[in-house]
């Protein structure tokens, strides 16, 4: 599950890989967030069993707060989903798995069941 996942290194790295992935879910996030460190495993799990073409990418707030900024984040977890570079979901705060679930379907199988 979480062994795929790849920490983004820097604002460019951020950018580089939404626009070469044709879907990204970016999960922002920190260290001393105790919500997201149980919430990641859990989304990381629904999108590998659902939704296999995305790709997700953790941020660190923290540590990049140039990517958090220039992508709005301002609070954490929050969820960003990338289809062909463009943001078509943004989930905040309180996540429901389920929510994020229903949210990614249709999207996700107009671009990749078709």
């Amino acid at each position: 599950m979480l062994e795929n996942l790849k920490t983004i290194e820097n604002f460019n790295h951020l950018n580089e890989t939404i626009q070469n992935e044709e879907g990204v879910v970016v999960y922002f996030s920190h260290e001393a967030c105790n919500v997201c460190k149980v919430l990641k495993p859990k989304v990381a799990e629904m999108l590998e069993k659902k939704f296999p073409k995305l790709k997700m990418v953790y941020s660190d707030t923290v540590k990049i707060p140039e990517a958090a900024g220039q992508n709005r984040v301002f609070a954490v977890p929050t969820i960003l989903v990338f289809l062909d570079g463009r943001e078509y979901i943004r989930a905040s705060r309180n996540i429901s798995v389920d929510d994020l679930q229903k949210q990614i379907e249709r999207p996700y199988y107009m671009m990749f069941e078709n």
